[in-house]
């Protein structure tokens, strides 16, 4: 790639910098003060769901390192930190009462505190992928009361927090609970329902449409999703391949933007699905965000395929790839492709963008007692530093940038051995040591700060 080295400070001046975690991935503590029971409470204690066994604990136990974990993001240097409220910390149990838990509350009222004590900005995201089992008992995102609860939930998180939070994240990367959690059943809840799946679509963008405007009431400067992305490419450059990747693109990618973005669906007859909107949805789900929230590993090749599916993934040719192997191939000029695109195709619809994820898994030693070299890692982040760079110079309006992640976490169905953290984390004792990636990171931002 050509463009300006992400090391040079002044290129990266303006951004703004952060790291992420989610609660179901580092908090632990998964029955402790009275927390309920989510889908992936479900999906991790049944057998043969997660590759190596593993159930999220102990693991980073941040349920009681608070403290720790602030003071890497300090050292770090970065502006804000992204994390995720389990849902049913909040509201254990979602039934007639919905009683609030105020120990779970406290647990977050006092991480807010301790940010902003630190000078970080706190952007927590409402719901990264942990509903709550009661909810998905009577049909979970294919029902459309499930967007409702979502704004309930949100209220009271608000009610509490709303005097400090001002930058609010609201559904975390909806493709990937319809796609793989109700279409192919690889992440909870498990449910493998191909088309079928894609009513649950509609019921998370309405629930943020039905949060945000709430959030706001509560004094919230930022309340957006966040939304997973990949450049889809076709193996070949015949017809059928390019009707695969056409596909897959609309019910990957513009099932998202087109309805936020521009507020329509975009033409889905070709999977024979009727979105279930009512009178007055896509006026929520249109209605304006501040940011963009945008999610960003890799690109995806396909090629045509006859069956339930008309597309298959395949390898991405000549691509090195992360620890995930072949269908993680390592492409940053397809982040790059994909904000221009945006920006071309949406214009002045389009908010400001904030990288709201982006990283890399690795294998690495399950303990270590100094630091890990972690080179790839680095010149991955480097390398779609500079992707992002490029955007901007093209004209893409791109405010700031988040690695995933703060902390080596639990990966859903792959349990532990996917390693993402800037922080190794031994996940029987929860000791936190830095890698070589930390010190890249901190030492960027220092540099953009200078």
């Amino acid at each position: 790639m050509d463009g300006t080295s992400p090391h040079d400070g002044r290129a990266l001046s303006g951004l703004r910098f952060s790291a992420a975690t989610a609660a179901f991935q580092v908090e632990g503590a998964r029955t402790a003060d009275g927390r309920g029971r989510t889908i992936w409470d479900d999906f991790v204690d049944t057998p043969g769901n997660v590759s190596d066994g593993s159930t999220a604990e102990p693991g980073p136990d941040s349920y009681h390192r608070v403290d720790e974990d602030i003071a890497l993001l300090s050292g770090l240097g970065v502006d804000r930190y992204r994390f995720s409220i389990s849902w049913t910390r909040v509201i254990p149990d979602i039934g007639a009462s919905q009683s609030i838990n105020e120990t779970g509350l406290d647990y977050y009222d006092r991480l807010v505190d301790v940010l902003l004590a630190a000078d970080i900005t706190p952007e927590p995201t409402l719901y990264h992928w942990d509903l709550p089992v009661a909810l998905e008992a009577v049909g979970g995102w294919l029902n459309r009361d499930t967007a409702h609860h979502f704004a309930d939930y949100a209220s009271v998180v608000a009610g509490r927090l709303g005097d400090r939070v001002r930058h609010w994240y609201t559904i975390n990367e909806p493709a990937s609970t319809s796609l793989q959690g109700y279409a192919l059943g690889e992440l909870a809840p498990g449910r493998a329902l191909l088309f079928d799946a894609l009513p649950t679509v509609h019921h998370q963008l309405l629930a943020h449409g039905l949060a945000a405007p709430m959030l706001r009431e509560h004094g919230a400067l930022q309340a957006a999703p966040t939304l997973n992305h990949s450049l889809i490419l076709p193996a070949t450059e015949t017809e059928t391949d390019l009707a695969a990747a056409g596909l897959l693109d609309a019910i990957m990618n513009r099932l998202f933007t087109d309805p936020l973005l521009v507020g329509e669906y975009p033409d889905l007859s070709a999977f024979g699905v009727q979105m279930p909107f009512a009178d007055g949805d896509m006026e929520l789900i249109a209605a304006p965000n501040e940011v963009y929230g945008f999610n960003y590993y890799n690109p995806i090749t396909v090629r045509s395929a006859d069956g339930e599916l008309p597309f298959e993934m395949v390898p991405t040719p000549g691509a090195a790839t992360t620890g995930f192997g072949p269908m993680w191939p390592i492409r940053p000029d397809t982040m790059r492709d994909f904000l221009i695109d945006l920006h071309e195709r949406y214009g002045a619809q389009l908010p400001p963008i904030i990288i709201s994820e982006n990283g890399a898994a690795f294998p690495e030693p399950e303990t270590t007692t100094t630091e890990i070299v972690d080179t790839e890692r680095i010149d991955y982040l480097s390398s779609h530093l500079s992707a992002v760079l490029e955007a901007k110079a093209a004209g893409v309006r791109i405010d700031g940038y988040t690695v995933w992640s703060l902390l080596d976490n639990f990966e859903w169905a792959e349990g532990w051995p996917q390693r993402f953290g800037l922080v190794h984390v031994d996940m029987n004792t929860g000791t936190r040591t830095p890698k070589a990636s930390y010190r890249w990171y901190r030492d960027l931002i220092a540099a953009a700060n200078a």
